[in-house]
């Protein structure tokens, strides 16, 4: 027997794959108790390493590969660093004969080619290469990431030479300038990916900001230029303090044992802190929730401190290496005041007790790399200094008006707000000297649609509203833009970003919580009275814009009325407009879309419209609407007649709840076929870009809503707005806006001829109504499901019930709704459709004569929520997932 320790690989000759499979499971399973009693993840990485060291040696002599041809490792398999799941990476060196590595011995290539299949067989997942000595190297002059893997490389079989010849070509080609400049883009390439964001709810242990990927660039870097392969030589170096390499130490031992515990409790590769690991994982680790926080939280608050210090240390020790790398000899250092001076692009300290002398010029130094575009950074001397610093930002501190007048200077920049405030947050300065913000600071929230901390949403909210303020970005969101550069004093917008969810997780409304926090520091600051009361409603009301503009009908015009009430002015209503697109684009990537922009836009510019005076009583609105349409139906050469009909047949309130555009869209399809014998189904792109539009024009039946519900949930399109009205003769005219989440109809017509012939024949009443569909259930919402909340409250025209509803979001959702409210014999007049990540909040204007009825209206109110519960099934369908 051999061993890893000369037990592991009971291997016979001639070779046996089972036998190596064999040993490869045993010896995984060995390294895995190992781990489990003595939780030593280098061990571990070191141990899985040799195992697959010593079997792939002696697949490769079984095999009688020529030692001209030398086997590599490379990449995290190369350092030794192999993780349980992990790829192993591998390169075959083969010799330079012929022009490249595709023309080779016959022989040898069918030999590599059984090696390969032979390792998978095994149950290796390799990752590998064959190449000569000359494509290493031109390969690796195209791509950083392929000449860092290459840097990493170490010989497993076959010659010495060969290799030898591979390290020299690669150290010769090596540049230190130019591999730390490309290192240093491909981290913040990387970190962008990851919107720069710590503090990601489901954050990947290896490539997210705070990542071990952000301490092997360090390693990196320092090997390249020959100032260290490890924690202990940049400690003898003098480059990092031994302090701080205790520190990193310590952080990277945690983040490599959530890795590889992560990947034992997934059973394959996984580098992400998925929510349906975070419990578990806490649960192995011998964490405890602390209520009202979970296990899961407590685990996920060790990671992200963690993150931070890794973050802090990488950009420290990449500042100090990039300082050695590119020695500036020739910079003199230009003196900007008593405790700092300039050296080419970065700001120095003067004296390395400044900051313990005086704490002010921690926000001074802020406020310098504002002013001075010609700075780009802080030394790395400076950056140590004032991470040091921190803990003295007191009460007193806080207090002291020099600073209070500094910290609204920094407001006040037209540049490096989003930079510095991200960097006072990441070393501790912004939780300290707003102690609210503070407490929030890592804080999960599991609303389903948020997908960063607490902290992270709140700074990424102001840096939208900055993004808004760039020249650069002004092509993203015109409006936006346009009114920000109009908007005096923005910081007031700035302010009211830091603090509209400064008070989540408290118990009570944070928006009234957050309200007194931010009137408190606003006076403390000595802001203008309208510029407090300003901040202070923001916070108060950073959630009416959305809540009216998706779950109310803003064509109304009483609501219309009623919002601008609400706002009061124009100042206001800019003010709130643009809290609330930075809002919602803060949450996530995916909540952000152009049915929301344009929601938001109509209502902006609507309640606009009423604030400065314009005529909005109802005949004036008919009478120009009425005029709009005629002239797109003259344009098009359609009769008057054909709008007079649909009017006669439809009323004003049709008139009113559709802009001219669609009016005379619905005028040309049904022209004067008012009471035609099969349904008219029309689809076309809508005008604005956002989604598509189509008309249903039917004979009124019970189950119309229902069915074309269900046609639209089984090709996965999602209905975000349905009008429905009835016409004096019986026949239903109903529009739909729907998103496509594919895009296709975008660019095939072929879709949305689909959507008409489709449609038609599920329309049919012969044709059974299909039954909801039914999907498994996210894995978001088998984590933290959403109660389902059920309301109907008649309006307050009393014309119609508001039915609202809040539930996690399921495929066949709506379909189940629907057929509800048909059994209960409900009539739906609109259909507002809300999606926020995973949580649902639906809005339906109804009519019916149980609705009247209490006892009924019990029955109805509890049959949707019992169709709104997630069903056990549904459940094991995503636990099997």
């Amino acid at each position: 027997m051999m061993r890893l320790d000369k037990r592991l690989m009971p291997l016979s000759s001639p070779f046996n794959a089972e036998a190596a499979k064999e040993a490869l499971l045993q010896g995984r399973e060995l390294l895995h108790q190992r781990y489990c009693k003595d939780k030593n993840g280098a061990v571990l990485l070191r141990g899985h390493s040799q195992l697959v060291d010593k079997i792939l040696q002696h697949v490769w002599r079984e095999m009688a590969m020529p030692g001209s041809i030398v086997l590599l490792a490379v990449g995290g398999y190369g350092r030794r660093q192999l993780f349980p799941h992990s790829d192993v990476d591998l390169l075959v060196l083969v010799s330079a004969e012929g022009s490249d590595a595709n023309v080779m011995d016959a022989d040898i290539k069918a030999r590599l080619e059984c090696w390969v299949r032979l390792l998978w067989d095994i149950g290796l997942d390799v990752g590998h290469s064959i190449r000569t000595l000359a494509e290493c190297t031109e390969e690796a002059a195209k791509d950083i990431s392929v000449q860092t893997s290459l840097l990493e490389a170490r010989q497993l079989a076959g010659y010495r030479q060969p290799f030898t010849e591979f390290s020299l070509a690669m150290r010769a080609m090596l540049e230190p300038r130019s591999f730390c400049t490309a290192k240093q883009l491909e981290q913040q390439q990387r970190h962008g990916r990851y919107q720069d964001a710590i503090y990601n709810l489901e954050p990947n242990i290896k490539e997210s900001p705070g990542g071990l990927r952000d301490l092997h660039n360090i390693l990196w870097v320092s090997r390249a230029a020959g100032l260290g392969n490890s924690w202990k030589d940049l400690a003898r170096g003098g480059f990092i303090t031994r302090r701080e390499a205790r520190l990193v130490q310590h952080n990277q031992t945690i983040l490599q044992d959530l890795r590889i515990r992560l990947h034992y409790l997934a059973g394959r590769r996984e580098d992400r802190l998925l929510f349906d690991y975070q419990n578990p994982l806490a649960d192995a680790l011998d964490i405890s929730g602390k209520p009202p926080r979970r296990a899961g939280e407590m685990l996920m608050q060790r990671y992200y401190r963690a993150a931070r210090t890794v973050t802090q240390i990488n950009t420290i020790l990449l500042l100090t290496l990039r300082a050695e790398i590119f020695p500036d000899t020739d910079a003199l250092p230009v003196v900007i005041n008593e405790r700092f001076q300039k050296r080419g692009e970065l700001l120095e300290i003067r004296d390395e007790d400044v900051f313990q002398k005086n704490p002010r010029a921690i926000l001074e130094s802020v406020l310098l790399l504002q002013m001075n575009p010609d700075v780009k950074a802080r030394s790395a001397a400076t950056l140590r200094a004032m991470w040091r610093a921190a803990p003295l930002i007191n009460a007193g501190f806080r207090r002291d008006p020099r600073n209070r007048a500094l910290f609204m200077e920094i407001l006040r920049q037209p540049r490096g707000l989003t930079r510095e405030l991200r960097l006072m947050n990441r070393y501790g300065i912004l939780g300290r000297y707003i102690p609210a913000f503070g407490r929030i600071v890592g804080q999960m929230q599991h609303d389903l649609f948020h997908v960063y901390t607490v902290d992270e949403h709140i700074l990424m909210v102001v840096r939208n509203l900055r993004r808004f303020n760039a020249p650069e970005f002004s092509y993203e969101y015109p409006l936006c833009s346009r009114l920000i550069g109009e908007f005096e004093r923005p910081e007031v917008l700035y302010l009211a970003g830091l603090f509209h969810d400064i008070a989540k997780g408290r118990q009570g409304n944070h928006s009234m919580l957050g309200k007194t926090d931010a009137r408190r520091f606003c006076q403390q600051h000595e802001m203008l009275k309208e510029d407090v009361e300003m901040v202070e409603w923001l916070v108060e009301n950073h959630l009416v814009m959305s809540m009216t503009a998706q779950k109310k009908d803003i064509s109304d015009m009483d609501v219309i009325a009623d919002f601008a009430r609400r706002i009061g002015n124009e100042r206001r209503l800019a003010a709130l407009y643009l809290l609330t697109v930075a809002d919602i684009r803060g949450t996530s990537p995916k909540v952000w879309n152009t049915w929301k922009s344009k929601l938001l836009e109509d209502l902006f510019r609507a309640t606009r419209r009423h604030l400065c005076g314009e005529p909005a009583h109802a005949e004036g609105t008919l009478r120009n609407r009425r005029n709009k349409v005629l002239e797109l139906l003259q344009r098009d050469n359609i009769s008057a007649h054909v709008y007079e009909q649909l009017y006669s047949a439809l009323g004003p309130t049709y008139l009113l709840l559709h802009d001219p555009q669609e009016i005379a869209w619905h005028a040309l399809h049904l022209g004067h076929q008012m009471k035609p014998p099969i349904p008219v189904v029309k689809a076309r792109v809508a005008p604005t870009g956002t989604g598509i539009e189509v008309l249903v024009y039917a004979a009124d039946q019970k189950d119309l809503f229902a069915r074309i519900c269900n046609f639209f949930d089984h090709i996965d399109f999602n209905i975000v707005q349905a009008k429905i009205h009835t016409t004096r003769h019986g026949y239903a005219l109903d529009s739909f806006l729907v998103l496509d989440p594919f895009n296709v109809a975008q660019h095939h017509c072929d879709a949305l001829s689909f959507i008409e012939h489709e449609l038609i024949q599920q329309l049919d009443p012969v044709v059974p109504l299909e039954a909801p569909l039914q999907g498994r259930l996210s894995r978001h919402l088998k984590h933290f499901p959403i109660t389902p909340e059920v309301d109907i409250e008649p309006d307050e025209k009393g014309m119609y019930h508001v039915l609202s509803i809040v539930a996690g979001d399921q495929p066949g959702l709506l379909s189940r709704i629907a057929q509800v409210l048909v059994r209960f014999g409900i009539n739906v007049h609109s259909a507002r459709i809300n999606t926020m990540g995973e949580r649902a909040e639906d809005t339906f204007l109804v009519t019916g004569n149980i609705l009247n009825e209490s006892r009924m209206l019990i029955q109805l109110e509890t049959e949707l929520i019992k169709t709104l519960q997630i069903s056990c099934e549904t459940v094991e369908a995503a636990e099997e997932s």
